[in-house]
């Protein structure tokens, strides 16, 4: 491309968008990359402050900015994303269904590494809604040389940088435990909290049990959600370490393998997670839940529903990030708690 005075350029063709932008009216490109400047656009061009302006001059050694963010476009896409068209320079990434969102880092550092190109993502094991813009791609310059492109294709490897993984369509048993509840003596609060999470999710719940103090009849309870079809099973109630609480010991009869029991997340640090040996997961929800907005069930859920193994690092690393602030207005997930 080569730069020249705006009142010469009649009969050139442009080679990037050219933007006007008038505070609370508009802000879209006036001319395209491609326009064939006439007479009659000199005006115009100078009211949105370009007196020299770039035309096209064919280099074989460089891509236009459009060419190159649709090459970061194809390092970043997968299945059930779509790309929008570009757009000075721009090309996003839009979520063609729910599910949770995931990003290799380490070979997204190392593509925005390199000079004069960038893919900006959201975080990684996000939760995301079909139409949610998932990521944006774009070069630095107006041209880029062809050799720093092949450079990123390098760093990213051959695999997609991105991944969105669907939700499944899954079935749930809910096991309450407590002499409190068992007997009566209290309302059940838990039940409906966990059922309306659940909806989120288009769960199917196939009921509720509730289980007395009894580690024995909690792990019966348990199995027979499991015999009966249930993908995994949510326990509520005595999870904390006072001796009538017998829940974390009631899971563990099961045969499952404890994840841990424990979580660097506020609120739910006392949250265990279980696998049965055919990886169906059983969950101790710690009394948080009942009350708090978002908690630690709401990070671990959506990989459930997702089929993505959680282990003992994924937890260990929802400490950055794992202090809810109880904002007086939740936008979770748009924000940091366990990002």
């Amino acid at each position: 491309m080569k730069l020249m005075k705006t009142t010469e350029a009649v009969g050139q063709v442009l080679c990037h968008d050219m933007t006007q932008i008038i505070p609370d009216v508009t802000k879209d490109a006036v001319f395209r990359k491609g326009h064939i400047v006439r007479e009659e656009d000199i005006p115009v061009l100078l009211s949105i402050g370009k007196d020299h302006i770039y035309v096209w001059e064919k280099d074989d050694t460089k891509y236009h900015e459009d060419e190159a963010a649709d090459i970061l476009r194809g390092i970043c896409q997968n299945e059930y994303m779509r790309a929008t068209d570009p757009k000075e320079g721009k090309i996003e990434l839009i979520a063609e269904t729910d599910g949770l969102f995931q990003v290799d880092e380490e070979r997204l550092l190392k593509v925005n590494s390199l000079p004069e190109m960038m893919i900006a993502t959201r975080r990684t094991n996000f939760p995301v809604k079909k139409g949610d813009k998932l990521a944006g791609t774009r070069v630095i310059p107006l041209v880029i040389e062809k050799e720093k492109m092949e450079e990123a294709k390098k760093a990213a490897g051959s695999e997609p940088l991105l991944k969105l993984i669907p939700y499944k369509n899954k079935k749930a048993g809910i096991v309450t435990t407590g002499n409190e509840v068992f007997y009566g003596r209290i309302e059940d609060k838990f039940g409906p909290v966990i059922r309306d999470k659940l909806q989120e999710f288009g769960v199917e719940v196939l009921g509720q049990k509730i289980i007395g103090d009894n580690p024995d009849k909690i792990t019966e309870a348990i199995r027979e959600w499991l015999d009966q079809g249930a993908d995994f099973v949510v326990c509520t109630g005595g999870m904390s370490v006072d001796p009538d609480d017998t829940t974390p010991s009631a899971i563990k009869q099961t045969g499952a393998e404890v994840v841990s029991y424990g979580a660097p997340v506020l609120p739910g640090a006392m949250f265990l997670l279980a696998y049965t040996k055919d990886g169906k997961p059983i969950m101790g929800l710690p009394g948080c839940v009942m009350y708090a907005k978002r908690t630690i069930f709401d990070l671990v859920l959506p990989r459930v529903m997702a089929d993505v193994p959680v282990t003992k690092a994924d937890l260990a690393k929802m400490g950055a990030g794992g202090l809810c602030l109880n904002c007086p207005t939740c936008i979770f997930p748009n924000c940091g708690f366990g990002k």
